[in-house]
């Protein structure tokens, strides 16, 4: 019967981050919707201003809540990158909408990435596990987990495809309150996705397998 990981350990759930991002993908999509509706009264221009400004304020004060509580300068700091070109791209063109145009690229992009990194037999499930659990690559040694890796992947591929049925409607019908509420609830296909690829991943694996901490090669 298959092991799973040490109850010490982290769990697939605590190395995939799934609880950490409801802020992170919260925070300004609310505060812009919310400076864009307030401000936006007597002057839409003026309201797009406000949204951005709330938007960036609340990404800058979660960057520093970040940094505070010990997280990776690199991952915070791309973060409030990501939240201050969507507020810009947003000023360039002066529409509420095309502050989540980054958004919606940037989940096409997550798609096709997942999807070619199984074809190619690097699902990405198993790179990010396998770096988090020290283990680099010597997944990739064992067929059955390398299998469950592949299957659980497309997990992700198929909740980006779901962000992108929601999210791409809703930009061309200019939705932008919609969009804000979409966008902070993007956490919950990412929960979903985590909650899943565990017993997906434990699924491909046969009986006497020691579990995702300990890979086995073809002689182990």
């Amino acid at each position: 019967m298959a092991r799973e990981p040490d109850a010490s350990a982290p769990s697939l759930t605590d190395v995939l981050g799934g609880r950490r991002g409801i802020l992170d993908a919260a925070g300004p999509a609310v505060a812009f919707v919310t400076g864009w509706i307030l401000g936006g009264r007597a002057d839409p221009v003026a309201g797009l201003w406000w949204g951005v400004g709330a938007a960036v304020v609340v990404g800058s004060g979660l960057a520093v809540y970040r940094l505070a509580a010990g997280r990776r300068p690199a991952a915070v700091l791309l973060g409030l990158l990501g939240v201050v070109l969507a507020a810009l791209i947003a000023l360039r063109t002066g529409r509420a909408a095309d502050f989540f145009l980054l958004q919606i690229a940037s989940n096409a992009v997550s798609a096709l990435v997942w999807a070619v990194s199984i074809a190619v037999r690097w699902p990405l499930l198993g790179v990010i596990v396998g770096l988090a659990l020290g283990q680099r690559a010597q997944w990739r040694a064992d067929p059955d987990l390398a299998r469950g890796y592949r299957r659980a992947s497309w997990l992700w591929v198929g909740q980006y495809l779901a962000r992108l049925a929601v999210f791409v409607p809703l930009y061309q019908a200019d939705q932008v309150v919609a969009l804000g509420i979409a966008r902070a609830l993007t956490w919950v296909p990412v929960v979903v996705c985590v909650l899943a690829s565990w017993p997906v991943v434990r699924g491909a694996l046969p009986p006497g397998h020691p579990g995702i901490r300990h890979p086995r090669t073809p002689t182990g």
